[in-house]
């Protein structure tokens, strides 16, 4: 309860402050549009038919269409919604690996950067226009049984068949990849002109939306008497439980003792003061999910444009979540995906190097190349655990999800975004508040004061 407390003493000093309130706003004005966009659904779907066919089904479908906050379930104008951009940021970033031209560009700094999203930009056009046809294959092709038997078209009767059909998939993946378009344009804003990561704050913000429509399905499954009460307490219990673990590790960090030499400047000695060096656990943080479920949505997008092959139907079926296959493959992608982000965002040669640029040492250690081979070994170390963590948090749900019968998936993927995305937003927040000489979320007091001064 008290550091509920000072997290919102900590929001009201945010206010305080012109800069961060015109951010804050901002921030939150971008995400307004976002949710109202991913209600408007795009020409020629029949979207009663289209509700019926997601309530009844548990297909990777699903698990998109919580990243997107019911976007794709409604077929709306941002029904591809971010994913794309970040599809493209990891084909950019594996590209480095293996094309010299782009490895040089991710070592020029800020140039370098700035001409590697122009390029991930170019190529979430291209990525969404091939889901987008995808998708709109697929929904002409969409039968959904009703109460009857009878098969019914997602699309409306003038779209269903003949030149119609051809006009709504090219209007439809004209509509989504316009809609990826934007939606990437207001995370980028955000990032710009906000506060936190734009990116990751439009995926919090379609997998928050779905969290009302999640509980009301299990307050109607709990009033038809589908769902026991003592079940229902225990579902409560154990998403308390997954959050509180998940906050756990992501504060958990592996401290390396620094040491600084002393000097002498004239009477005074200076330095001689031992700090640390931290390395979270969770050193990729939600990265490799978000990296490794991009990956996964593949097997369905392509057996999307594909809908009368039988093979290709059995291939994206045995990629349903929860089941063998699409386990083993997102796990073994989320770990993965957990050593390669590292190695990007940390690079033992250079850390060792400013350390000894800096006079700084780790005790025992020898400046140079063993301080670099000691990290490393400390990266390898707390990677393989967090790379596991983030593992088991991500498909172990699934089968919790199908053993209590739930009508929503419980947690793993989308709460770790959902933490992680909060904590690291706050984060921001309170560095900025330290920067304007006022107290973050881990203390509280001084703001009047230096508003009186």
């Amino acid at each position: 309860m008290e550091a509920l407390k000072k997290a919102i003493d900590a929001f009201v000093n945010a206010f305080k402050i012109e800069d961060l309130r015109k951010k804050l706003l901002f921030t939150l004005a971008v995400l307004i549009i976002y949710r109202l966009g991913a209600h408007i659904t795009i020409p020629g779907v029949n979207a009663a038919v289209l509700a019926e066919y997601f309530k009844n089904s548990n297909n990777l479908f699903g698990l998109y269409d919580s990243f997107t906050g019911g976007a794709f379930a409604k077929a709306t104008i941002f029904a591809l919604g971010i994913m794309p951009y970040i599809s493209a940021s990891i084909i950019i970033q594996l590209m480095g690996s293996v094309i010299p031209a782009i490895q040089m560009l991710q070592k020029e700094g800020q140039e370098g950067r700035a001409k590697l999203n122009q390029y991930t930009r170019y190529f979430t056009v291209v990525l969404s226009a091939l889901q987008g046809w995808g998708i709109s294959v697929w929904l002409s092709s969409l039968k959904v049984t009703t109460a009857t038997g009878a098969g019914v078209s997602a699309l409306a009767d003038d779209f269903a068949t003949g030149a119609g059909n051809i006009g709504f998939r090219l209007l439809a993946t004209l509509t989504f990849t316009a809609g990826t378009v934007f939606v990437m344009y207001l995370g980028e804003q955000i990032t710009s002109h906000g506060v936190g990561n734009g990116i990751s704050l439009i995926i919090f913000a379609g997998i928050v939306g779905g969290l009302p429509r999640a509980v009301l399905a299990e307050t109607e499954m709990l009033k038809e008497g589908i769902q026991p009460l003592a079940i229902e307490i225990f579902i409560l219990a154990v998403v308390v439980l997954i959050v509180g673990f998940i906050v756990f590790v992501e504060q958990a960090t592996r401290r390396i003792p620094l040491q600084s030499p002393r000097r002498t400047v004239g009477n005074k000695v200076m330095g001689g003061q031992s700090s640390y060096l931290p390395f979270k656990v969770n050193t990729a943080n939600v990265i490799p999910v978000i990296f490794a479920s991009c990956i996964m949505f593949i097997p369905a997008m392509i057996a999307s444009w594909f809908p009368n092959v039988s093979v290709m139907q059995a291939f994206a079926t045995a990629f349903i979540p929860g089941h063998l296959a699409y386990s083993v493959a997102d796990a073994l992608l989320i770990i993965f995906f957990t050593f390669f982000y590292t190695a990007i965002q940390y690079n033992p040669n250079d850390i060792a190097e400013n350390l000894k640029r800096s006079g700084g040492f780790i005790p025992g250690i020898r400046p140079g190349k063993q301080t670099a081979e000691y990290i490393d070994h400390v990266l390898t170390r707390i990677s393989l655990p967090g790379s596991l963590y983030l593992a088991f948090i991500s498909v172990g749900p699934w089968y919790l999800k199908d053993a209590l019968n739930m009508s929503f998936y419980i947690g793993g993927t989308s709460v770790l975004i959902v933490v992680g995305v909060a904590l690291d937003t706050l984060r921001q927040l309170e560095a900025q508040l330290h920067t304007k000489n006022y107290d973050g979320f881990l203390k509280s007091g001084r703001i009047r004061g230096r508003m009186a001064s």
